[in-house]
C-alpha cells in the first residue's frame, strides 16, 4: 500500500497530521505493507526567500486577526498534539517564511534514501525545537541529524537542482483536487484532506486494503 503525503513544513496540521497518521499505521494489521512517500505543497511559494518573520505577525498580517484570536488558534493546535503525546510543539512562538530551501534538502535526501528520516527531522527541528528551517547552512546541520553529508547537502541547496521538482509536486496535487495540506492519497484510488484522527485514518486504511 503506497500513502502519498503532500506537506508544507511549517503548516502545524500537517507535522500533526504526519504523527496521527503514523499512529494508524502502528495499528493497521498490514503495517509491514505500507510505504509513506512524501511530496511537497508550499502554502505560500511567493514568500520572500531569505527573511522570516513571527507566527504571531504572520496571522495578524494575513487574517487580521486578534492577538487573542492567534493565541486560541495557536492554542488548540498545540494542546491537541500535548494530548496525543506530541510535544513540545511550538506553533505561537516560532517563525514563517519561505520553506523552498527545506522542500529541496527533503528531495535530495529522498534521493539518498532517507527521505522518511528527513521530513521527520524537519518537523521536529520546525515544532520540536522552533530552529530555523530557512537558511542553507541549518539544513545542512540537519542533514547530518539523519546521517547525511553535509556539505553535499549544501551543494544541493546553492544548485538549487530540485526546485522543479518541489514545484511539480504541488501541481500534482493540485491536478489530484488538493486545495490545501495535509493531503493524503492511498494507492491513487483514495484521498482525503486535512489532520484526520488516527481513528478515522485507521478507518480509511482498513477500507482501502
Amino acid at each position: 500500500m503506497k500513502i502519498e503525503v503532500w506537506a508544507d513544513i511549517i503548516c502545524p496540521w500537517c507535522g500533526l497530521g504526519l504523527y496521527r497518521l503514523k499512529q494508524a499505521i502502528a495499528r493497521f494489521p498490514r503495517a509491514a505493507e505500507v510505504t509513506i512517500v512524501h511530496r511537497s505543497f508550499q502554502l505560500d511559494e511567493r514568500s520572500p526567500a531569505g527573511s522570516t518573520e513571527p507566527v504571531r505577525s504572520m496571522l495578524r498580517r494575513k487574517m487580521g486577526a486578534s492577538d487573542a484570536q492567534i493565541e486560541r488558534m495557536t492554542g488548540q493546535i498545540e494542546q491537541m498534539a500535548a494530548a496525543e503525546g506530541l510535544q513540545p510543539y511550538r506553533v505561537l512562538e516560532n517563525q514563517v517564511g519561505n520553506t523552498s530551501l527545506a522542500h529541496e534538502l527533503a528531495a535530495w535526501a529522498t534521493e539518498q534514501g532517507q527521505g522518511g528520516p528527513m521530513w521527520d527531522a524537519l518537523f521536529a527541528a520546525y515544532f520540536g525545537e522552533a530552529r530555523s528551517i530557512f537558511d542553507v547552512e541549518s539544513l545542512a546541520l540537519l542533514a547530518q541529524r539523519v546521517g547525511l553529508d553535509a556539505d553535499g547537502a549544501r551543494q544541493a541547496l546553492v544548485s538549487r537542482r530540485y526546485a522543479e521538482q518541489v514545484k511539480n509536486d504541488g501541481r500534482e496535487a493540485t491536478s489530484l483536487g488538493a486545495t490545501g495540506v495535509p493531503f493524503t492519497v492511498i494507492d491513487r484510488r483514495r484521498a482525503f484532506a486535512g489532520a484526520q484522527s488516527a481513528d478515522a485514518i485507521l478507518s480509511v486504511l482498513e477500507a482501502a486494503a
